[in-house]
């Protein structure tokens, strides 16, 4: 005969509805609760019944201690949990400029709710690592540095619904690659996948923002993101300075980094050409009166400014030049990358650790992403942001973009 269950001296009830078998959350949830001390009692549980109704669990934890508590209740947050009759969302005043309350509620990238006045609000512009402002009866996600004296910040963790991108029964694909993709076969697998994706949120009305690094022009894949952009494929484009100055390096004098595309080879003299080609759109006052005065006629920024795609060039402290259109303040590039990735259905990162990493802790949990990249640590980091937001394929990106321009863009 089992011995009752005694109660320990802290309790809370938490509560989650999605597809929690599918997503593997419910497994999360109850190791969550284990891995920090805690004992779990499942109170009540319905299973979705067909492919589109949602699961629903409520459960009932016990600690020892409140710090315990406190960490998973943190924890249960993110998976999607929410205390079940916590009442509104806690607030507390801000006393000064970029100077939150200590217990201030740091956001995810999943979709968020808090509750005001017994209503569940959405709060806007999601992205992860944030704060919540409230004002009247709507809230939005707000930066740290751009918190002001007098903001009403959530607290805590009561009157909070986190909603995580549940793994899709009905999805389009994103079941399509892992990231191990090696043979030729399977990366043309994975390109007409990213072709439907690509389609679907064409026909959504969503914008397809590609995230590219210098690499691009190295492997002869500028022509093919030139030719995505010049149709129509690619709505916003977001780099560093060295894929601006390595496709005008390409554009103007044939080589990149000094080597020659046609063949391979050297060029003498060729170490010199990111800076003359750097020299060149300061002459002409920038990439845009490059190509307004015919200096600069080909290439991925020529197509970007032909076909009105905006374009962001963030610096670092390594860039040679920069060139003149290069944001060289961190907090300016960064807004300039938030304000185009807004509408955002789909983002394809080619070949840029840096930026891809830094455009996923942007992105709200329901964009997908495609990341391609030789390096599999790249893939695997970008796609490691939870339930089928993000998937890697890792290979030659300038093979993946020939093939990915030929499969939307048959030769006529």
């Amino acid at each position: 005969m089992n011995a009752p269950r005694t109660s320990l001296p802290l309790q809370e009830r938490v509560e989650a509805q999605g597809h929690l078998i599918d997503s593997h959350i419910m497994e999360q949830i109850f190791d969550t609760v284990v891995e920090y001390n805690g004992r779990f009692e499942v109170e009540q549980f319905r299973i979705g019944r067909t492919n589109s109704e949602a699961s629903y669990l409520r459960l009932k934890v016990d600690t020892d201690d409140a710090e315990s508590m406190r960490k998973i209740l943190s924890q249960l947050l993110g998976l999607g949990c929410s205390m079940v009759d916590s009442g509104d969302t806690e607030l507390a005043t801000v006393q000064r400029d970029r100077c939150a309350p200590d217990d201030f509620y740091s956001t995810t990238n999943h979709r968020t709710f808090v509750r005001r006045k017994q209503e569940w609000v959405e709060v806007q512009n999601q992205r992860m690592d944030a704060l919540i402002v409230v004002e009247g009866d709507q809230a939005w996600c707000r930066r740290l540095r751009d918190i002001r004296a007098g903001d009403q910040v959530v607290t805590g963790m009561r009157g909070i619904r986190v909603v995580p991108e549940s793994k899709e029964r009905d999805r389009l694909a994103f079941a399509f690659m892992s990231n191990g993709i090696s043979s030729e076969r399977q990366v043309e697998t994975a390109v007409k996948q990213t072709a439907a994706l690509i389609e679907h949120a064409r026909s959504a009305g969503h914008k397809i923002v590609a995230v590219a690094g210098p690499v691009v022009v190295h492997t002869g894949g500028a022509s093919s993101l030139a030719r995505l952009i010049r149709e129509g494929y690619v709505n916003g484009l977001l780099s560093g300075n060295a894929l601006g100055v390595h496709d005008i390096e390409a554009a103007l004098f044939g080589t990149s980094l000094g080597i020659r595309q046609s063949d391979g080879r050297q060029e003498e003299h060729g170490h010199r050409n990111h800076m003359r080609a750097i020299n060149a759109i300061y002459q002409c006052g920038g990439i845009r009166g490059a190509v307004e005065s015919g200096r600069l006629r080909s290439g991925v920024m020529y197509e970007c400014v032909r076909a009105g795609v905006p374009f962001v060039l963030a610096g670092s402290l390594r860039d040679d030049g920069p060139l003149p259109d290069t944001i060289t303040d961190m907090n300016e590039a960064q807004d300039a990358y938030a304000e185009q990735l807004k509408s955002a259905g789909l983002v394809l990162c080619l070949g840029s650790m840096l930026h891809s990493i830094a455009v996923g802790n942007m992105l709200p949990s329901w964009v997908k992403i495609v990341c391609v990249d030789i390096n599999p640590a790249v893939a695997t980091k970008v796609s490691d942001r939870g339930t089928g937001q993000a998937v890697g394929v890792v290979t030659d990106v300038g093979l993946f973009l020939d093939l990915l321009a030929r499969t939307l863009i048959p030769a006529s």
